[in-house]
């Protein structure tokens, strides 16, 4: 007995073997009852699974609507005149009077040229007037003694006409000479200052869009065999046109005078009109494919300004419909040489009959039925999983 008054209790041997089968059986009981419940669950698993599934669609109507067949054409903006303005004679560029930008009219004088006269040509022109001044003071001596002479009745009229003839030739000469020097030294005619090469002007009305060169630069005139330096492009802004190319597949379907709605990106929320005017009769082979150069007239409102070179899609319309039987084209079925969709029966369950249709016009999301379905016909759509 201890101190609170209780006795220990000894547990014998047949006690404690007793207790231990009877957790044995305890837990033989509870691995029956796991591996009945894996049985089961594995049962009614395959029962489920052998079930056939159900499987739910959505439903699509048929309804009159607008088909519009379009494609698009990337391109860029460009001035249906633009002008390069050539010098007419080598040099170098003293004053530049313009800028991009500049409105100019025909006959503005843009740059002007100095001219680097070349060593062989100057001297032979030196010469030449040298010469022609040795014969005038020669040839004015001998009119002037003529002309004493014949006021005298000493030599006849026919003898004083030779003499002056020979008189203004050789002023007309030493004219002649004198303005070519000045044409090879300084580009400029004495007697003619406000017509000279040595100015280049504006050809046309319109905008600079570019003037390559500056003060100090070396220019080559535009002749048979070098095209010359260009000095400045201009172009007549009010009259744009839209420049783009077109894939083989679909150039067929275009047509002169077909519109177009043109979209630039660096004008956010403009959209322009244009009209088609122009068509490549030659494709050219862009990375594979065969690509057709077209052109449309840009309507561009006064209040717009729209600049040379901006990059711009064609919106093109190349067939439409209206008011016609249309379903979505996610709802055919194509199988050989027909088509058919799936018209609804019943909806509880979801039943249907293979049906087929005859299509026509399609944009890539809805298509033109022909023959097959009416109006508010209900037909199967996509699958809807749950």
């Amino acid at each position: 007995m201890n101190n609170n008054g209780f006795q220990p209790v000894e547990l014998t041997d047949k006690q404690i073997n007793k207790s231990t089968t009877n957790m044995k059986k305890i837990f033989k009981y509870i691995l029956w009852a796991l591996l009945a419940g894996i049985v089961i669950y594995t049962f009614v698993f395959l029962y489920q699974k052998s079930r056939p599934a159900v499987t739910t669609f959505s439903i699509e109507e048929a309804e009159f609507g607008t088909i519009e067949n379009r494609t698009v054409a990337t391109g860029r903006i460009e001035p249906r005149y633009e002008i390069l303005i050539k010098p007419q004679m080598s040099g170098i560029i003293s004053e530049v009077y313009k800028r991009a930008g500049d409105i100019v009219r025909t006959g503005d004088i843009i740059a002007r040229i100095q001219v680097i006269p070349d060593m062989v040509s100057l001297n032979t022109a030196e010469s030449r007037l040298n010469r022609a001044r040795l014969a005038f003071e020669q040839t004015s001596r001998v009119f002037e003694r003529d002309s004493q002479l014949f006021e005298r009745g000493i030599i006849s009229r026919e003898d004083f006409e030779k003499s002056q003839l020979r008189f203004d030739s050789d002023r007309e000469e030493l004219q002649t000479a004198q303005e070519n020097l000045s044409l090879i030294r300084d580009g400029i005619s004495s007697n003619r200052s406000m017509v000279t090469n040595t100015l280049v002007r504006s050809t046309i009305d319109g905008m600079i869009l570019n003037i390559p060169v500056k003060v100090g630069n070396s220019v080559i005139q535009s002749n048979n065999f070098n095209d010359g330096t260009t000095i400045a492009s201009i172009a007549d802004m009010s009259d744009m046109l839209f420049v783009g190319r077109m894939d083989e597949t679909e150039v067929g379907r275009l047509r002169i005078g077909m519109p177009m709605e043109i979209t630039i990106g660096a004008l956010q929320d403009v959209n322009l009109e244009a009209t088609l005017e122009f068509v490549s009769p030659q494709g050219v082979l862009d990375g594979g494919a065969v690509m057709f150069e077209m052109k449309a007239a840009l309507n561009v409102p006064d209040t717009l300004f729209v600049r040379a070179g901006f990059s711009a899609n064609a919106n093109i319309l190349l067939q439409s419909v209206e008011n016609v039987l249309t379903i979505p084209e996610k709802c055919l079925e194509f199988s050989n040489d027909s088509i058919f969709v799936y018209r609804l029966i019943t909806e509880q369950p979801q039943e249907f009959e293979r049906h087929p249709v005859q299509i026509g016009l399609s944009d890539g999301i809805r298509v033109q039925i022909l023959e097959g379905l009416s109006e508010n016909d209900r037909i199967r759509g996509t699958e809807i999983r749950n």
